[in-house]
């Protein structure tokens, strides 16, 4: 059995020799069993990672924002086999972009609609557009941003971005694959469509401040940038170089967009408090947030053989897809953990898993690019299953 020294020991190598600082929290039933920091998260001013560090969550947005639109689900606002077009019809006509045998495409009409299920599954068939993509969903997705920009000077709200994005073919017929992409974005625009609110407002309202989550949001607020840990970049040779965060405008109070793939950010104990409600059933300290069974349908493997082959890889390893949010379907001797747990991972490095049957969850955080997810998360992983008695 792991303890709390093990997990420090590891931290400590971790910001030692692989990261500039970072921190874990561990929760069971409802109670804190393990909390460290350990290195700097800003090298030049010397200020350590604390209880008090903000993260950028990158790619961890989407487990809140997903559990928000399933709290939409339980109120009935929409259902997982709707299409899409009854919330947005911009997307009654979708197309999609077919490579012929000569190499080149032939745009035409979908298949079937896109239904509400395959925004939170990826399997949509639109990605994160690469900037220099030659393949018609690229080009049409890159084009569609300008416009926006253009349009608005670049202050417009991810409902705007996904109605305009309606235009796009998209690479696949919907549900055909697996494409780690645009769907979150769909799902925010979703909430917003449902709700009537934006998607920072109703995650406030219905999860951060029921849940004492003061540290976690769309928008400075008072003194988060202070608090933000720097972004580095890990040079070659071991080295640290401070960067801009790609997504760091968007805090700033003046902005607009809100989004579901990216966007918010946290520090541990926030997203503890947070994690530790879904592995209790969705309630914490008396607050009902989401029901027990919408927490088990967001973990189910919704991914078939197909969508399997393209999800799966070795820091996936027995994980299948639910609801926005990856799930173990078979430890298949990589881990100790148990069938069912579920979460995410931040592209700068954060990491959490969550796990009803144990009602345990453990959040590891820190921001560098690249993150080596696969050398940090792996270990964390081992270590924080390895506490449970």
């Amino acid at each position: 059995m792991s303890t709390a020294k093990d997990m420090d020991l590891l931290l400590n190598d971790f910001s030692l020799h692989h990261v500039p600082g970072c921190g874990c929290i561990v929760m069971k039933d409802g109670k804190m069993i393990y909390e460290g920091y350990t290195g700097l998260a800003d090298i030049k001013n010397r200020r350590k990672v604390g209880s008090d560090t903000i993260f950028r969550l990158y790619s961890m947005t989407k487990v809140i924002v997903c559990t928000g639109a399933l709290i939409l689900f339980e109120r009935g606002k929409f259902a997982l086999n709707d299409p899409y077009y009854m919330y947005f019809p911009e997307w009654k006509d979708t197309k999609v972009a077919e490579l012929t045998g000569n190499g080149s495409f032939v745009i035409r009409p979908a298949r079937r609609p896109i239904r509400v299920k395959d925004v939170f599954n990826m399997a949509c068939g639109l990605p994160y557009p690469s900037p220099q993509g030659e393949h018609p969903t690229d080009k049409g997705m890159n084009d569609v941003r300008k416009k926006l920009a253009e349009k608005t000077g670049g202050k417009y709200t991810v409902s705007e971005e996904v109605s305009m994005m309606a235009e796009v073919p998209l690479r696949f017929d919907p549900g055909e694959h697996w494409l780690y992409g645009f769907g979150h974005e769909m799902v925010a625009a979703l909430i917003e469509r449902t709700s009537g609110m934006t998607v920072g407002q109703f995650l406030k309202k219905e999860i951060f401040e029921p849940l004492g989550m003061t540290s976690t949001g769309y928008r400075y607020e008072g003194d988060e940038r202070e608090r933000m840990a720097v972004l580095y970049h890990i040079n070659d040779d071991g080295s640290y170089e401070e960067m801009e965060g790609n997504m760091d405008d968007r805090f700033e109070p003046d902005a607009v967009y809100e989004g579901g793939g990216a966007g918010l950010f946290s520090n541990l104990r926030d997203y503890a408090v947070f994690t530790q409600m879904l592995a209790n059933g969705g309630t914490l300290n008396g607050r009902r947030i989401i029901g027990r069974n919408t927490i088990d349908l967001m973990r189910t493997n919704m991914l078939n053989d197909t969508q399997m082959k393209e999800f799966t890889n070795t820091y996936l390893e027995g994980y299948g897809y639910g609801l926005g949010v990856r799930t173990m379907m078979d430890i298949g001797g990589v881990s100790n953990s148990t069938p069912g747990e579920f979460g995410w991972t931040g592209a700068a490095g954060t990491w959490t898993s969550i796990d009803p049957k144990n009602r345990f969850s453990a959040v590891y955080m820190h921001n560098t690019f690249p993150n080596n997810e696969e050398y940090h998360h792996m270990r964390i992983r081992a270590v924080a299953y390895g506490m449970i008695e």
